[in-house]
């Protein structure tokens, strides 16, 4: 760990990383990258590491990292294998001005925070987006590699980005928008709860930023590197898209909105028809059929799919 220079935001200024694990032992990586990080002046730092395990399986290799770790670490353990209680256990034990997440499968460069922090201090934004790149191993297929169809990045809508994700992510924690605020509990086996929390901060009045150079890294696992994960996270995505949107449109006006989606179901799935031959273009437009077919069954209130708590540990 190194020092670097920053405009000072403040005196001093306490950044808390959460990190949710589920029996993954990749944290240890993660864990060990950020003790490598280049932390501002001014800047103290401390790690939360939420285990979601039933038994506290990751503790253990907690306790050794602090052997050797440069920042303090606490350990809670949420035993419930929903993401969201680990998430809102990261948001409860948080005491600093900013709360990053990073998933327990990522790793960060040394220029990661800093680079977070820049970006919060440039724009004033209640939550700053960083991009993550996936790494693919060789044997997947070639289509996968070229349309790089699981790395990370914000989605604008007409030049303002409304809704996030957790796996890169600054929030600042005193904003009207973020305070208080907690992950949906009912999203926490299905996913979704970060569009759920992050499209809320935004009508609260919440601006999210995107720190285009601080860009964390994460494997693709084989259980991932296929069309159908891919396919059902697009369709549960799809899903609470379409469910956000019903809450603001009771009525006539959710019909309308099953029309529009319906009829991008149908001409992506005709452009993947024109675009057979081309692997990369037809399994993008085939996944963005998935989206908004999902976006007409949570329109219509279906409950998101399970994807995450032991499914995802199998």
């Amino acid at each position: 760990m190194t020092s670097t220079s920053l405009t000072p935001l403040s005196e001093t200024i306490k950044v808390d990383i959460g990190i949710c694990t589920y029996r993954r032992p990749a944290v240890v990586a993660t864990l060990k990258s950020l003790f490598e990080m280049d932390i501002p002046h001014g800047v103290s730092l401390r790690l939360i590491v939420a285990d979601n395990d039933a038994e506290p399986s990751a503790e253990a290799s907690i306790d050794k990292l602090r052997e050797t770790s440069p920042f303090e670490i606490t350990y809670v353990h949420c035993p419930k294998s929903n993401i969201s209680i680990a998430r809102n256990a990261c948001l409860s034990a948080c005491e600093a001005d900013f709360l990053a997440f990073i998933d327990d499968d990522e790793t960060a460069p040394r220029e990661w925070l800093s680079e977070m922090l820049k970006t919060a201090q440039e724009t004033g934004a209640e939550a700053v987006l960083g991009p993550v790149t996936a790494i693919y191993k060789s044997n997947v297929p070639g289509w996968m590699r070229k349309g790089d169809f699981h790395s990370t990045f914000p989605v604008w809508v007409n030049g303002d980005i409304i809704t996030g994700y957790t796996c890169n992510t600054l929030l600042r924690m005193k904003a009207p928008s973020v305070e208080g605020r907690r992950f949906a509990l009912s999203l926490g086996q299905s996913g979704g709860e970060d569009t759920h929390f992050f499209s809320h901060m935004h009508a609260a009045g919440g601006r999210i930023a995107y720190a285009e150079k601080a860009v964390l890294s994460e494997p693709v696992p084989e259980t991932r590197a296929s069309f159908t994960w891919l396919a059902k996270r697009r369709f549960r995505s799809g899903q609470t898209h379409g469910r956000l949107l019903a809450e603001r449109k009771p009525g006539a006006r959710r019909i309308a909105q099953v029309a529009i989606a319906g009829s991008k179901v149908l001409f992506c799935a005709g452009f993947a028809l024109l675009t057979c031959f081309d692997p990369v273009r037809r399994n993008r437009q085939l996944l963005r059929t998935a989206l908004h077919m999902g976006s007409v069954s949570g329109a219509f209130g279906v409950r998101e799919i399970r994807q995450y708590g032991t499914v995802e540990a199998t």
